[in-house]
This record gives C-alpha cells, sequence and structure tokens, in this order.
C-alpha cells in the first residue's frame, strides 16, 4: 500500500504544475508546450517572473527567450528551474528522434557563469579621473617603443614617485559624447602596456618598457599601475533597477554583435557593479494611424544582453554575451525587460 501510495505521489509530482517540491526531493520535469516563456515558467513554478533574465543567462543555447520550444524539458526545483540535457544515446528510438530533433535547441543544465576580463578592454576615463602623467619622449628620438624600450616621463621626484615604481600605460582614442544628450561622457582610452621607472629627477624620470601590447608612443597616458587585470566576472542580479544606453564602442564600429566590448552611461553612481547582467532593447514606433488612440506604446524589442566588467563612477565597460539582432550605439539598456 505504501509502495502505491507513494508511487502515485510520484506522478503527481511529475505530471502536476505547480506542486511545491521539499528541498530534498527530486525535481518535477515539466515538458514545454506551444505559448510557453520563460517569463510565464517562472512566474507559474517560482512565483517570480522576474527570474527568467537569470534563467535565460545561464542556458547558452537559448538565443531569444521569448522562442523556446514545445518538447524542451524543465526541471522544476522549489527556487529554480533548469533545462534537461538531450537523451542519452542508449534510449528508445523515438526519445532518440525527439531528442536529435531538439539537439540544436534544447539547453544543457548550466553551471554557474562567468566571464573573462582580458585587462585589454579600455574605459571611459572620466572628467575627474587625471592622468599620473605621460610619456615624453622615446629613448633615441624614436617615434614607437615596444618591450624593453627606454622612455621617459614627465613623473617624478616631486611627485612623491620612486625608483622601480610602476605605471599602466595606455592611448587616448577621442572624447566620447552621450549619443543622445551630447553630454561628454569622458575620454576613451585602451591600454598599450606597463612601464617601471629606473632614474628620477625632480620633474622627470626613465623608465623601461616592462610589457606592450601594442606600440607606444609620446604622448601615453600613464596611470597607477593596475596589476595583472585578467580575471573572471560572476554574474550578479543588480541590487536596483537600472536603465540607460550604449554610448560607444571599443571598436569604434556603428554595428556591435557579441563578443564586442562597449561602454555605457551607468557607473557606480547609479548602482551598477562588475557582473550585473543588463538586456538591450530598442523601442517599437507605434504607428497612430492605425492604433487609432487603443495603444499608447509596444512591447520593446528584445536584442541582446551584456555584463558589465568594469564600472567608473558614471560610465562602465561591458562586455554583449547575446546578440539576437544587430545593436547600435544609442541603443536601450535595462535589467529587466517589459
Amino acid at each position: 500500500m505504501k509502495i502505491r501510495f507513494a508511487m502515485l505521489l510520484f506522478t503527481l509530482v511529475l505530471f502536476i504544475p505547480g506542486l511545491a517540491l521539499a528541498a530534498d526531493e527530486e525535481p518535477a520535469i515539466y515538458v514545454i508546450k506551444q505559448g510557453d516563456t520563460l517569463w510565464g515558467l517562472s512566474e507559474r513554478f517560482i512565483r517570480d517572473p522576474h527570474y527568467w533574465p537569470n534563467m535565460w543567462s545561464k542556458n547558452g543555447q537559448i538565443t531569444n527567450p521569448h522562442l523556446i520550444y514545445p518538447g524542451q524539458k524543465v526541471r522544476v526545483f522549489p527556487d529554480r528551474l533548469e533545462f534537461e540535457p538531450p537523451e542519452p544515446e542508449g534510449s528508445a528510438p523515438a526519445a532518440k528522434k525527439a531528442a536529435a530533433a531538439q539537439a540544436e535547441t534544447m539547453a544543457e543544465v548550466a553551471v554557474e557563469r562567468t566571464y573573462s576580463v582580458r585587462g585589454n578592454e579600455g574605459f571611459l576615463m572620466e572628467a575627474d579621473y587625471k592622468p599620473a602623467g605621460f610619456i615624453v619622449a622615446v629613448h633615441h628620438d624614436r617615434i614607437v617603443a615596444g618591450d624593453d624600450d627606454i622612455v621617459y616621463t614627465d613623473i617624478g621626484r616631486r611627485d612623491g614617485a620612486k625608483g622601480g615604481e610602476k605605471f599602466s600605460i595606455y592611448r587616448k582614442e577621442g572624447i566620447v559624447s552621450h549619443p543622445l544628450t551630447n553630454e561628454v561622457m569622458g575620454v576613451k582610452v585602451v591600454p598599450l602596456g606597463t612601464l617601471q621607472l629606473t632614474d628620477l629627477e625632480q620633474k622627470a624620470s626613465r623608465a623601461i618598457i616592462t610589457k606592450a601590447y601594442q606600440e607606444i608612443s609620446s604622448g601615453s597616458y600613464l596611470m597607477p599601475y593596475r596589476g595583472d587585470k585578467r580575471h573572471e566576472v560572476v554574474l550578479k542580479m543588480p541590487a536596483r533597477e537600472l536603465k540607460g544606453y550604449i554610448i560607444e564602442s571599443y571598436s569604434g564600429t556603428e554595428t556591435i554583435a557579441a563578443g564586442d566590448v562597449v561602454y555605457i552611461d551607468l557607473g557606480s553612481a547609479q548602482g551598477a557593479e562588475a557582473g550585473n547582467m543588463l538586456y538591450i532593447v530598442r523601442d517599437v514606433t507605434l504607428n497612430q494611424q492605425y492604433a487609432e488612440g487603443r495603444v499608447d506604446r509596444l512591447p520593446q524589442e528584445l536584442l541582446g544582453a551584456l555584463v558589465i566588467l568594469e564600472t567608473g563612477k558614471k560610465t562602465a565597460t561591458a562586455l554583449v554575451v547575446k546578440s539576437i539582432d544587430a545593436i547600435y550605439k544609442g541603443d536601450k539598456i535595462v535589467s529587466l525587460t517589459k
């Protein structure tokens, strides 16, 4: 009797969506039906419709969160949802056929997602951030310098500098203005390498290039040494609602896609933090000729997602991790889509 009751209970857990599970029980399996969305699944099973961006971000094969497919299976836990991996090779022929048909769209069970910061993404140098100094000349009047070359700087003992001190080298790429307001947001700078001071005068010094990523020339900015900036950024839910814009790209090109580095008009002053995932959206223009006042706005078009790598006070450097359609400077970014 107990065995039969247990089997009945297990069947109910599997096939009655929304039934709560204890933390130590096996998850229920839900098979996605026509019309299901990540938003709807999140609201239905864990009572949090805003959970879906987290679910989307951890399933790399879902390029469009509004397009999930009938037949996909979801594991339902009390506090999360996970996509089931495809059926193994030894499964029944029908199951194998279904798994093969779903192979390109089925999402793997996700591990905690992290993103690499290489250290060469650059940033926007805001108005209150000043360089420590400049490279004023290259040894033997050469135009460019590389590894182990000698250069001269305007940093000296009056600045409190000491022999052996390291600095990071940057190149000014240009002034960046907001694409909508024309407000000057900062100067785009990209890293070139590092140097170490060897001999100091009162207002100048000799230095050796210890590492060069690109060619280094006179006029390059010197900033306090930032060390080895390569590290992992772990996804982190924003502490508050964030809304802003993409204001520039690292490459300077107009069209932006997954893998590109961009700069945004959100920083620590707005509550943005490294690891925050934001969604790139675009307003859809409403033709009032046909709406006749019955509709005031249309749902925004979802273009992709980005992850913040590093923040300044009013700006941040971010990596585009998903792109569904072409992305441009001036496109909106939000912490939650509407």
